[in-house]
């Protein structure tokens, strides 16, 4: 039997939807919908699926839909035979209720199967189910993609019957289901699906859209319409308008993927004008009025070929008048006022010195159990001294305590106030204001980054010193309060300042020592610090094991070397490198085994091993051959190694595979006198201690 296929359209029209969400909702919709369909057999599992999403609607198109699924057949395990079947081969009452469910009887007995399951025999019921019909099918579909939506709120609204309420993101007002040209009888929010959409409010040539089939759908949208129904055509039509009109200015627009999603889900129908505003108010710092204009406004700034702000903007409008001077003017006298406060809070803000706020800080609670921001800051402070004179000494660490102590009181200012995210931007040109140096200044800045991944890191020393002070204390305090990540939960971002820590450590080639940066940090928290030290040490690693991991180091190389902890972070890169070198060496394979051996028989022993062997003790020709080559090879991987040749200290143990694979064969290592096997126990950790100074070889054993 041919089933008729044809393409699908289905379309809920809502009232204006949030548009910080639209994407994920249209998206969702779609490849819900779309799921659900495939699942019940009525589409293809390579089904083309098409999402649109506008501030008013969420559509899917889905090609090949068929009007009813093909019968399927299906095997249902029942029960072991020995349950379902007595003694002489008859059902019983346990088999015969379980055939009644599924609409069978007696009589099917002799046509059930046998297989085996597991260690026992069951029997199997074959059935042919009936493929659903596409009107149940979309049904269900349909009430899955709206269940799975992700609506972070829902609101509730009555329908017009005036008893009936539901609830959903945005009230409903219209749902369209085509299959071809037919009309799918659906139905969900108390709507009954038609053929009937509505376009754009003030521009659609017609009222309401009357669409003729499923594949019509978006080319009668923008013809009859005037709305771009696809999210991804409207955002590239966006992006295609604020070129031209920045390059016909000779500038170019800000670069804001963010920015461009939301102002793609506030418009049906794009039309990119051109805004001025006073040049005076570009006496503001540009980060103000830009942030103002993008958060507020939702307008794209115009920068010069050196990335510096102009006085021109790009308004994304959503009607498109023969005279747009109008709704050009009417954005520019919106967001004159909106400047104004920024040039206002600028001017008021550099009344005062940041050095006369930083008193204001110890009325600011940081956290109940961490006490005020004001002592937070001291704990910075003097962290970030400690760091500085071992980076730089006393010049290094006078800066760095001057810019820890101004980093947070810009958290006072008005500006910061109104627009939290400039912190430390503002910082940095109110100290460039009050005649503090550029790398104070700029440190105040820097001292949040990096605050995402990808973000550049401190520009200057004293920038570093304050940053990791930063990271550290917060890190350091949490930790010490119990404040530790869980699953998804990280309120305080410390996975990101972990990261912050370990990318500056690594980037900046930092000769500094994990162990004595935290113990920098928790010396102000005494509760619990040698706890939540250990914690805060293995999260740091973890952070990095997975930070390596990411640039396509394998996990026995990471695991190798991390498993020794090592405390300069920075060196890491060429102990991996080393690692790798190693592991192609023809030798390799086989002292990682051994290493591993080692490790393994000396973790049996009980109490200390010692390392020191008595020469006069060695019997066998193999324990005098290791401990010889021992003597000659590890002074040569010790010596690469205190140089940071890392790649030729672990090269040199290549040299150690046929004495240590022959010591295996020869010697038995628990001999029952103890003398001997105490010696021997020192061989092999004299053995161990030499090959694992790099790394911990061990790892790399299959």
């Amino acid at each position: 039997m041919t089933i008729a296929k044809n393409n699908l359209l289905v379309e809920l029209f809502v009232e204006e939807l949030p548009p910080k969400s639209l994407k994920k909702l249209g998206d969702s919709f779609a490849e819900t919908l779309a799921a659900s369909l495939k699942a019940q057999g009525l589409a293809a599992a390579d089904a083309a699926v098409t999402a649109y999403a506008s501030p008013r609607r969420l559509a899917v198109h889905v090609a090949d839909v068929a009007a009813q699924a093909a019968d399927k057949s299906v095997s249902q395990k029942l029960m072991p035979v020995a349950v379902g079947l007595d003694a002489n081969g008859q059902a019983t009452p346990a088999l015969l209720k379980r055939l009644a469910a599924l609409g069978a009887d007696a009589s099917v007995v002799p046509q059930l199967k046998r297989a085996q399951d597991g260690k026992a025999e069951a029997l199997f019921f074959d059935s042919v189910v009936k493929g659903a019909h596409l009107v149940e099918g979309l049904q269900k579909a349909l009430e899955d993609a709206l269940a799975k939506l992700p609506i972070a709120k829902v609101m509730t609204y009555q329908l017009a019957d005036g008893w009936s309420s539901v609830n959903f993101v945005r009230p409903a007002h219209g749902l369209v289901a085509l299959h071809g040209a037919d009309i799918v009888a659906i139905s969900t929010l108390g709507l009954n699906a038609g053929r009937t959409t509505q376009g754009h409010r003030f521009e659609a040539a017609n009222a309401t859209v009357v669409l003729k089939d499923a594949d019509s759908y978006a080319q009668q949208l923008e013809s009859e319409g005037a709305v771009v129904a696809s999210f991804a055509a409207r955002r590239a039509e966006i992006v295609k308008q604020l070129t031209a009109a920045a390059a016909k200015e000779g500038l170019k627009p800000i670069e804001d993927d963010a920015l461009l999603d939301e102002v793609t889900a506030l418009v049906e129908r794009p039309n990119v004008l051109l805004g001025k505003f006073e040049e005076a108010f570009l006496e503001v710092p540009q980060e103000c009025l830009i942030l103002t204009m993008k958060a507020n406004q939702k307008y794209f700034p115009l920068l010069d070929a050196n990335g510096k702000l102009t006085n021109k903007f790009l308004i994304v409008s959503n009607i498109r008048p023969a005279d747009a001077s109008l709704v050009v003017g009417g954005n520019e006298r919106v967001v004159r006022p909106r400047l104004a406060d920024a040039k206002f809070f600028f001017d008021q803000d550099r009344k005062k010195t940041l050095a006369s706020r930083v008193e204001g800080l110890g009325k600011v609670v940081y956290h109940n159990k961490l006490g005020t921001q004001g002592e937070r800051v001291e704990r910075v402070r003097q962290i970030a001294l400690m760091i500085g004179n071992e980076l730089g000494g006393e010049a290094l660490a006078g800066q760095a305590q001057q810019a820890a102590t101004l980093a947070k009181a810009d958290l006072l200012t008005d500006m910061v106030g109104e627009f939290p995210e400039l912190q430390g931007i503002m910082g940095r040109y109110y100290a460039q204001h009050d005649g503090l140096s550029d790398d104070v200044s700029y440190a105040i800045e820097d001292h949040y980054k990096p605050r995402f991944a990808g973000d550049e890191l401190p520009r200057n020393m004293v920038g570093i010193c304050v940053s990791l002070a930063d990271k550290l204390e917060t890190l350091a305090g949490l930790f010490s309060i119990g404040q530790v990540p869980t699953g998804d939960k990280d309120p305080f971002a410390l996975r990101r300042h972990a990261l912050g820590v370990i990318r500056i450590l690594i980037a900046k080639d930092l000769p500094l020592q994990l162990e004595t940066l935290l113990f920098y940090a928790f010396g102000f928290f005494s509760e619990k610090s040698v706890e939540a030290t250990n914690q805060l040490t293995s999260f740091i690693y973890e952070r990095l094991a997975g930070l390596l991991r990411e640039q396509g180091y394998t996990a026995q190389e990471v695991d190798a070397v991390l498993s020794l902890r090592p405390q300069q972070l920075s060196e890491v890169a060429q102990r991996l490198a080393a690692v790798r070198a190693f592991a192609a060496l023809s030798e390799a394979a086989a002292l990682a085994a051994a290493n591993k051996r080692v490790g393994n028989i000396l973790k049996k022993v009980e109490g200390a091993v010692s390392d020191k062997v008595d020469v006069a003790v060695l019997q066998e020709a193999a324990e005098q051959a290791l401990h010889q080559a021992l003597g000659e090879i590890a002074p040569k991987a010790d010596a690469a190694f205190a140089a940071g040749d890392y790649t030729a200290s672990l090269q040199a143990l290549a040299a150690l595979r046929a004495p240590v694979d022959a010591f295996f064969d020869n010697v038995m290592v628990n001999a029952e006198d103890e003398k001997l096997r105490t010696n021997r126990l020192a061989l092999l950790a004299q053995l161990q201690q030499a090959m694992n100074r790099v790394a911990d070889i061990s790892k790399l054993a299959a």
